[in-house]
């Protein structure tokens, strides 16, 4: 039996406090905050970014520049709110001028990723661009090939959907691309609703007459 989802959360926050003090790579001696990631511990729907931005690095929380606020925009467009999802980022540093993060730089975080994935037992996982989607696919193949078509994958030991769509910074820098951005955003109901089990079914009654006729049944039988 796995572990309760109050086990799990009090593993994500000791989680939270090792990365706090991690220095597997040099982007430690230069950020302001670790940016862990946020939002529901027990969420179906997890966002996977790059690497946290200025105002990610000072406030020490996720997407909260203008690409956060285009992200809390289109969450509103489907029903739902950042208390509803977990986001988080391949890295928890941020790199310096905001450059593109290096391959040392990945495979050092890429444990607390697994783990976050692992603990939260996300249903569906959005990867926000390249870097997230090339990370947890496992594949070479481009967001611009790849955005809005759902795939199936093992990670972190859990079967569930890869779903990759734009960065939403892409979104604030080109009409076309917000228009795309919006459009896979709207298909996340009806994957979320798929990824769903299915309810158990009733247990239909059982012939035979009442529990007390089936008590009186059984009396008589050991009697």
């Amino acid at each position: 039996m796995g572990a309760s989802a109050a086990e799990r959360r009090e593993e994500l926050v000791a989680l939270y406090r090792e990365v706090q003090g991690c220095q597997r790579c040099p982007l430690h001696a230069t950020r302001t905050n670790v940016v862990f990631g946020s939002g529901n511990a027990d969420a179906d729907l997890m966002f996977v970014g790059e690497a946290p931005g200025f105002h990610e690095d000072q406030q020490g929380k996720p997407f909260v520049g203008a690409a956060g606020k285009l992200l809390d925009k289109l969450l509103a467009e489907i029903g739902m709110q950042r208390e509803d999802v977990f986001i988080a980022n391949v890295l928890k540093s941020r790199p310096p001028g905001n450059r593109d993060p290096e391959f040392e730089e990945i495979e050092a975080c890429k444990p607390y990723l697994t783990r976050q994935i692992e603990l939260i037992q996300p249903l569906v996982i959005c990867t926000l661009g390249n870097f997230s989607t090339k990370l947890l696919t496992r594949r070479q193949d481009g967001i611009t090939r790849v955005h809005g078509k759902p795939q199936q994958h093992t990670v972190a030991g859990l079967e569930l959907t890869i779903y990759p769509i734009y960065h939403p910074a892409a979104g604030l820098r080109s009409q076309a691309m917000l228009t795309g951005l919006r459009e896979d955003f709207s298909r996340l109901p009806e994957l979320l609703a798929a990824a769903r089990p299915e309810p158990e079914p009733e247990e239909p009654p059982h012939d035979g007459g009442s529990a007390e006729a089936l008590t009186a049944a059984q009396l008589g039988l050991f009697g």
